[in-house]
């Protein structure tokens, strides 16, 4: 009897892994393009689908009439889809270039809407303002009722780096040890106007912002309030809501004042792209467990998001080996462009495992 026990306890715990190995997760992220041909998306979906993976977050530039036109190939192939949309970071948007003072301001004055930190693309709106948020949420709504997608994907759902990631310093010439005015957002005058309603001071008087944690929490509420708001949306029109994050909250809410632990939302794919740190593949692990141990009060999954580009299949093999052992519900990859015939075999060889 003992030895039945014993064995029937074993053949539990195989199943209970099985189980769990079964429902580790696959997504890639891609780029739509409107002029290529449905059938070379349906050969691209069939290739993710026969090597293993199980979901695709689609950049359709917020269209809902492309993304309307991708979705049923990719279902047909056995793929769910996640609609890919850049929220707070919208370059480009039609719309919003018609309302210059919807875009956020530096500390030194100056807007995104024709001063933009970094890089060209980087077109900030101002998650405060009622007209830019109320935009951005209209964009979220329209991608939510696209019939047959999983969630709304929410990407730079944040503010511009503060810091960037130490290993891309050096493209940009740059050293970040404090916060430096031309890279701190969002100082325009209804931030400053709803911050002084709330707390009867001035950020700009403060001769270091960056130790005000009034001003710095402010800013964190504007973005959660923003996906939560984003979430009642998603939530009315039976979806569910994703986002691309930060690797872990206290690093999110340092780099990007980003603190995704605090959000309503289902699924986060904190993008732990271990090279933009200068740091091994290990440290995929670490910054898998530390959010996974950051949402355990939450209803929320974490699906590790890997850089490929740079990597080989030995080693994306040991980033999915990492996400799986620190908790992750799933892995994510940087992006469909990215694979080679021998990182699709080493992904399919993973979810097969």
């Amino acid at each position: 009897m003992q030895k039945a026990k014993a064995n029937t306890a074993e053949a539990n715990e195989e199943t209970a892994e099985t189980t769990e190995d079964s429902d580790f997760k696959y997504w890639t992220w891609i780029t739509a393009d409107a002029s290529r041909t449905d059938e070379s998306y349906t050969e691209e979906f069939k290739k993710y689908k026969e090597n293993g993976l199980d979901a695709v977050l689609i950049n359709t530039d917020t269209d809902p009439e492309l993304l309307s036109r991708l979705t049923p190939l990719a279902k047909a192939e056995g793929l769910e889809v996640h609609a890919w949309i850049m929220a707070v970071n919208r370059p480009g948007d039609e719309v919003a270039l018609q309302h210059p003072d919807w875009y956020q301001v530096s500390r030194n004055g100056e807007s995104c809407f024709d001063h933009r930190p970094y890089v060209d693309y980087y077109q900030w709106l101002c998650p405060t303002r009622e007209e830019s948020r109320n935009h951005i949420l209209s964009l979220v709504e329209g991608l939510a009722k696209v019939e047959d997608v999983e969630t709304v994907h929410l990407d730079y759902i944040r503010f511009p780096d503060i810091f960037l990631p130490i290993g891309l310093l050096p493209k940009y010439d740059l050293e970040q040890t404090t916060e430096m005015p031309e890279y701190d957002f969002c100082y325009c005058d209804v931030c400053i106007a709803k911050f002084k309603e709330m707390h009867h001071k001035d950020p700009r008087d403060t001769d270091d912002p960056q130790i005000d944690m009034e001003w710095k929490q402010f800013r964190l509420n504007r973005i959660r309030d923003l996906v939560n708001d984003a979430y009642k949306i998603v939530h009315e029109n039976n979806k569910e809501l994703s986002a691309a994050v930060f690797p872990y909250p206290e690093m999110a809410d340092h780099m990007v004042r980003q603190r995704w632990d605090k959000w309503d939302i289902d699924y986060v794919l904190p993008m732990i792209y271990n090279n933009f740190y200068n740091e091994e593949i290990d440290w995929i692990g670490f910054a898998t467990k530390q959010g996974v141990q950051d949402l355990e009060a939450k209803n929320t999954e974490l699906h590790t998001g890997i850089y490929i580009p740079e990597m080989t299949p030995e080693e994306l093999t040991e980033a999915i080996n990492q996400a799986k052992a620190n908790g992750a519900k799933g892995v994510s990859f940087f992006d469909g462009g990215a694979f080679t015939p021998e990182k699709l075999a080493a992904v399919k060889a993973a979810s097969e495992e």
